[in-house]
């Protein structure tokens, strides 16, 4: 019989990642819940994924510390044998007024969001470049391309960079790994919502051609398509996933 794949999630105590987690293991992969502050969110997230019948697995990394990013990779893959999928999905965003913004906050937001994506595919990749096989997916934003806050600067900055970091990482680990990046727009996490008023919400939904927010399923869904043998031509790519942006037209 043959074994689950295994998929890295990062980020998947809550939100998309913790959407994309649980996706994942209704198709049967053995998903790996890689979360750093919200552990009690992620151990209600692992109790879910045990009911598809897999065996999935519980992380704490911080991925702004390159240790235990070594730690955690070398932990899956003993357990496992092998990384078929990553997921990097974990971010931090410091949204205020661009006159109180930090270089703290703003050198924290690269660090994490950039360094950190970087840092885990270079391990990660490593692993499925010698087994000749892998797909990474990693989670940018319409910020980093069309959309842009001077509220959230540095969060913008940090996603445009990871664009270019997709690219980058294709070319690395070509032939054998497919590196793409989704942007999403307007997606109604909680966090994203969160102290915004329903006229802003509003306003926000009438710049989409769907008229409405996407949803943490909707992105899940376009992960699942792209670590699927059915995705195997598609690569290189920033895929953006926003209802229909007005902008684009």
């Amino acid at each position: 019989m043959e074994e689950n794949k295994v998929v890295i999630v990062t980020g998947a105590g809550r939100g998309i990642g913790a959407a994309v987690a649980k996706e994942l293991a209704k198709e049967k992969y053995n998903v790996v819940v890689c979360y750093n502050q919200s552990s009690e969110k992620a151990k209600n997230v692992y109790n879910q994924l045990v009911r598809y019948n897999t065996k999935p697995m519980m992380v704490k990394c911080d991925i702004s510390n390159e240790q235990e990013i070594k730690q955690m990779v070398e932990s899956v893959f003993v357990k496992y044998g092998r990384i078929d999928a990553l997921v990097n999905n974990a971010a931090v965003c410091y949204d205020d007024l661009f006159q109180n913004k930090t270089v703290e906050n703003f050198k924290e937001t690269l660090n994490v969001n950039v360094v950190g994506t970087f840092l885990v595919s270079k391990y990660v990749g490593e692993i499925m470049y010698n087994q000749k096989s892998g797909k990474i997916v990693n989670l940018s934003s319409t910020n980093g391309i069309n959309t842009y806050f001077p509220m959230c600067v540095d969060y913008d900055a940090s996603k445009a960079a990871i664009n270019s970091l997709t690219h980058n990482l294709a070319i690395q680990f070509a032939p054998y790994v497919n590196v793409n990046a989704i942007a999403p727009g307007f997606i109604a996490t909680e966090s994203e919502i969160s102290g915004m008023d329903e006229e802003f919400i509003k306003l926000e939904e009438e710049k989409i051609l769907l008229k409405r927010a996407g949803t943490e399923q909707d992105v899940a869904n376009l992960v699942k398509f792209l670590i699927s043998d059915q995705a195997s031509f598609i690569n290189n790519q920033v895929i953006k996933i926003n209802g229909g942006f007005y902008g684009d037209c």
